[in-house]
């Protein structure tokens, strides 16, 4: 830490100073009584670090967990103590499933008043140690900066993750001459000569190969040596749930991702595989399709795992091989790794390939509306670099199955299937990127749980588009009903506003399309729209998925 200053200073300004020091530059949240003394060193920041005022709190979450997506350092939500606490809360638990840097400051009840049930008071500690790499309270304001410092070394550390820091008001409130303390230092594991030579033999000994890639903490550096890899030894690579933008999708290697509503050849492929290596991937339950197409704990495959956090190998499967390393030290070894023979599983990948353009073929006799074809052609006049952000819900199995990601950093997905994230992640997306295409993607249902924020969107004037997938009914868990009580649907239908007339009330675009002929000179003055925009899409409700109906 560096010397005591010798300027007096307020909790809040130090916990400012401690995030600017550690390269934060935006927040979001609601602001709240508790952490008076933060907004104001805010004032003092601007514009070097911005405060996005938000109008619910899980919307704030959801927004600085999108923004570490595109930046890697962990993103910053502001919530008051109690009942903005739990509203952050499922934020948390996104960040948590999605491996992403990530750390929400609560303002607490002040510490004399705390244990007697004071105004909103909760234990934040106990209440989130479950759900966060770490959750504490700090005591004193002299702790501020050693706190923040480990808050982001622990996000970061290993398996990147969340953290919960609580500051009682009167902390906040309380001067000091503390010093900043030294930004957090990232921790690189790398893998060993003998990881890699291990890895070569393992590789050079296989029939039908696959690499499947996921997780965080990815670069533009670390894909582009991915997919040289990838080419010099003809290897077919599966995207993990919801990372299908760390290999251009267009390139011939790219054969398919496992995500919910996927391709069961592509599941098949998986499972007759007998080598795997897998690199940021910790295999979960939708990218092993409920751990059938990996077998738990002991895979039928050969099975190379790297990831960065070494709790995570073992923990389920058990690897062969398991390499502790972050994404960019092993891509960097896998360059330094003589390329194998490929030519006897040249087949493999073709019939992979060959497999994964057939499934983005559109369905014949679909709706007028064939949500399908709309996403086929956003695909195609949408920029290489424009971001994608969607949340949950059936409506997403079109736009995975149906959109090309071909850059880093376009895909902005919650691993954690929470509904609300599309318009949230593209706000942020946004903020980041002002300069770049974002669109958010949403069923009626996810957009309606954050819709508040679409307010934050025309506050910032952020030029985005909001795809809306209406069919009236929570779509994915109607499906489910209907395979286990058939004609039975019960608390699944939904009235809704009418979505272009709300966007209008903001002085915003709308407008609604209802057949395949309106929806590209529908997208294009939606995109065209000098503010935010909604395009709303009404779905024919039978349609369920791509392949279900009613």
């Amino acid at each position: 830490m560096n010397p005591q200053s010798e300027k007096l200073r307020n909790g809040g300004q130090i916990l400012v100073a401690a995030l600017r020091v550690n390269g934060t530059d935006t927040v979001f949240g609601v602001p709240g009584e508790s952490a008076l003394p933060i907004f104001d060193a805010f004032l003092d920041e601007t514009p070097a670090l911005r405060f996005i005022v938000c109008r619910h709190e899980a919307n704030a979450a959801h927004m600085a967990e999108a923004d570490a997506k595109l930046t890697g350092r962990p993103g910053i939500c502001m919530a008051s103590r109690g009942p903005g606490a739990m509203h952050a809360a499922i934020g948390v638990h996104t960040a948590w499933q999605n491996s992403t840097p990530m750390i929400l400051i609560v303002g607490q009840a002040p510490r004399v008043h705390l244990g007697r049930e004071a105004f909103q008071e909760m234990d934040l500690v106990k209440a989130f140690a479950g759900s966060t790499k770490w959750a504490a309270e700090i005591g004193h304001p002299d702790q501020i900066p050693e706190y923040v410092a480990r808050a982001y070394q622990i996000a970061m550390h290993g398996r990147p993750g969340p953290v919960m820091l609580s500051i009682p008001e009167d902390v906040l409130a309380a001067t000091s001459a503390v010093g900043d303390a030294e930004p957090f230092k990232i921790l690189t594991p790398a893998p060993t000569a003998h990881d890699m030579a291990q890895l070569h033999d393992l590789l050079q000994a296989a029939q039908r190969p696959l690499m499947i890639v996921g997780g965080g903490g990815w670069t533009a550096h670390d894909v582009a040596g991915l997919a040289k890899f990838a080419q010099q030894n003809g290897l077919p690579v599966v995207a993990g749930f919801r990372c299908q933008d760390l290999l251009d999708n267009r390139d011939p290697h790219y054969i398919g991702d496992m995500s919910l509503g996927g391709s069961r050849p592509l599941a098949a492929r998986l499972a007759q595989a007998d080598f795997l290596l897998v690199v940021g991937d910790r295999l979960g339950e939708v990218t092993t399709r409920a751990y059938t197409s990996v077998r738990c704990p002991d895979p039928a495959q050969v099975l190379v795992h790297v990831h960065p956090g070494s709790d995570e190998l073992g923990r389920v499967y058990n690897a062969h091989l398991p390499i502790n390393a972050t994404v960019g030290t092993f891509v960097d070894a896998l360059q330094r790794l003589a390329p194998v023979e490929s030519s006897r599983w040249s087949s493999w990948l073709a019939e992979g390939r060959a497999a994964y353009v057939e499934f983005q073929k559109p369905k014949q006799n679909a709706p007028a509306l064939d949500l399908g074809r709309a996403i086929l052609h956003l695909r195609d006049v949408l920029p290489d670099d424009a971001i994608v952000a969607n949340g949950a819900g059936n409506c997403n199995i079109w736009l995975h199955r149906y959109f090309s990601y071909r850059q880093h950093g376009t895909q902005v997905a919650p691993q954690s299937g929470a509904m609300g994230y599309g318009l949230s992640a593209a706000i942020a997306a946004k903020l980041r990127h002002p300069d770049r295409t974002v669109v958010g993607f949403a069923g009626d249902g996810c957009f309606m749980m954050a819709s508040p924020d679409f307010a934050t969107a025309v506050h910032y004037g952020l030029k985005l588009m909001v795809l809306v997938a209406n069919n009236a009914m929570y779509g994915s868990i109607r499906m489910h009903q209907e395979r286990q009580f058939p004609g039975r649907p019960s608390g699944t239908s939904l009235t809704n506003p009418d979505f272009v007339q709300l966007a209008q009330s903001y002085g915003a675009h709308g407008e609604r399309v209802e057949s395949d002929a309106e929806f590209p000179a529908a997208l294009e003055r939606a995109l065209a729209a000098e503010g935010p925009a909604i395009l709303e899409l009404r779905l024919d409700p039978n349609q369920l998925t791509p392949d279900l109906s009613l």
